[in-house]
């Protein structure tokens, strides 16, 4: 499906969904800076597009599961920000309770399953949830993240092996912002064109533009009917980049300022939408400066309702643990 074949209004949500996410992203750092938010932090600026392109395209019942860097795909998944705001603050209105952090968020009912800070620990989850839709006889997809340094973690392979055997209901996205944990791909890994590590499994793969929505929607919708046709997994690897370091803690030395700034100025896929809509009438400039004073008022209330949320009690340490 072409850009051609949304309303503008539909669009104009896309633009304002990835606004958002930078915007909570922005102020999550901005906060963590403050030492209002703990622990480890992993933001997802410049890669918007993944996350509401791959979930534009996905279908009302799918589910999503993903790594650390995590905050984007909930919010494109339409959770409240106020929640996982508070979250990351720890207070005991955040969706785990305060216990989970940056690295653990969950909305069960947004079909948003985390959140799993173990490298490449959810590809086998998101596996054994496609696994438990086929055997339920939904027709269920599971949208299975990853990063270009989990591709390299061996429990990625066993998933593979058990999806594409027994042609389960999942998509596996690689999203590939080149450095891992600070070291880039051409240097960690032999055949750097990630989309073909399915291919010993036959899982078919294909390489996209992470960095624009458009190009990012149309290959998810054709990973989602190769799934619903009963083909198995399919593999797509997401071409993007991330403008922080790894997380909060990393200055990111390892590459150029020219690299990042080259990136921003001729790369960005909120730029890139925002362009697309003035050059084709669907918005104006004034009427996206408009869009992002509303988000960045929805920003503000979050951090209040974040701020002014209470700490969990002790006594929620022993909720939810299994014994």
């Amino acid at each position: 499906m072409k850009e051609e074949n949304f309303t503008k209004e539909q669009i104009i949500g896309f633009y304002k969904k990835m606004l958002l996410i930078r915007r909570f992203e922005e102020k999550a750092g901005q906060l963590y800076g403050m030492g209002l938010i703990g622990g480890f932090c992993h933001l997802s600026i410049g890669q918007e597009a993944v996350a509401v392109g791959t979930h534009a395209a996905s279908k009302l019942g799918n589910a999503f599961i993903t790594s650390y860097r995590d905050h984007g795909l909930m919010l494109a998944c339409d959770s409240d920000p106020k929640v996982i705001m508070a979250e990351l603050a720890g207070k005991e209105t955040g969706c785990s309770k305060g216990k989970g952090g940056s690295m653990h968020i969950f909305d069960v009912e947004k079909k948003f399953f985390g959140g799993h800070g173990i490298v490449s620990a959810q590809v086998p989850i998101g596996t054994g949830m496609a696994f438990a839709s086929k055997y339920q006889k939904k027709d269920d997809i599971v949208f299975t993240y990853f990063g270009d340094g989990a591709v390299n973690q061996g429990q990625v392979y066993e998933a593979f092996n058990m999806a594409s055997l027994w042609a389960l209901p999942v998509i596996y996205i690689i999203e590939n912002n080149e450095y891992a944990m600070g070291t880039s791909v051409q240097r960690s890994t032999l055949v750097p064109e990630l989309y073909k590590r399915g291919e010993s499994f036959g899982i078919k793969g294909k390489q996209v533009d992470g960095m624009d929505f458009f190009t990012v929607y149309e290959a998810t919708s054709e990973a989602v009917e190769h799934c619903h046709a009963g083909n198995g997994p399919m593999l797509l690897e997401m071409k993007t980049y991330r403008y922080r370091g790894h997380s909060m803690s990393d200055p990111a030395n390892y590459r150029s300022k020219e690299e990042v700034e080259n990136v921003k100025q001729n790369h960005d896929p909120i730029e890139t939408l925002k362009k697309y809509m003035v050059d084709k009438k669907i918005a104006s400039e004034e009427e996206c400066k408009k869009f992002d004073k509303e988000i960045r008022n929805l920003i503000k209330e979050s951090e209040d309702f974040a701020k002014h949320s209470k700490e969990p009690e002790s006594s929620e340490l022993y909720t939810d643990v299994y014994k």
